[in-house]
């Protein structure tokens, strides 16, 4: 390193996955988050990232493929790889899913890996406030 050249700290990268029924929970989450996730590189399954990029196409997530196309196992991977800080997964609990076994190892994954793990938006909360300092939007949980 040249004398007076400091390394930029790495950005932070966080993965969006949200089932059907919490899609737009996620996307308004994001919204809201907005200026926060701008300083945040941001990885999401192919569908969940179209409505967050449509949503707030100023985040540009990089869409990998459908949660039960392999996306889930994607996301798994980069974790695996330590190329995901945090994963924010907004689960729905109340509908049968016929992937869930590629649901169950991708949440396994971030426990193994100890990364964050956010499965509802309150915990969301507390994830992002924790690990990037800003203001909190209006329009949050009360």
């Amino acid at each position: 390193m040249t004398a007076g050249a400091t390394d930029a700290p790495r950005r932070l990268r966080f993965a969006l996955v949200a089932h059907d029924d919490k899609k737009a929970e996620m996307t308004e989450w994001v919204a809201r988050h907005v200026e926060r996730l701008s300083r945040c590189d941001l990885v999401a399954t192919g569908t969940t990232g179209a409505r967050v990029a449509q949503r707030c196409p100023q985040l540009a997530p990089l869409r990998l493929k459908s949660g039960p196309l392999g996306g889930d196992q994607q996301i798994g991977a980069m974790i695996a790889e330590g190329r995901i800080d945090a994963l924010f997964f907004f689960v729905d609990p109340l509908s049968p899913h016929p992937h869930d076994v590629d649901v169950k190892a991708l949440m396994r994954v971030a426990l193994v890996y100890d990364v964050p793990l956010a499965l509802s938006v309150a915990t969301a909360e507390f994830v992002i406030a924790g690990m990037i300092a800003g203001p909190i939007s209006p329009g949050g949980p009360e």
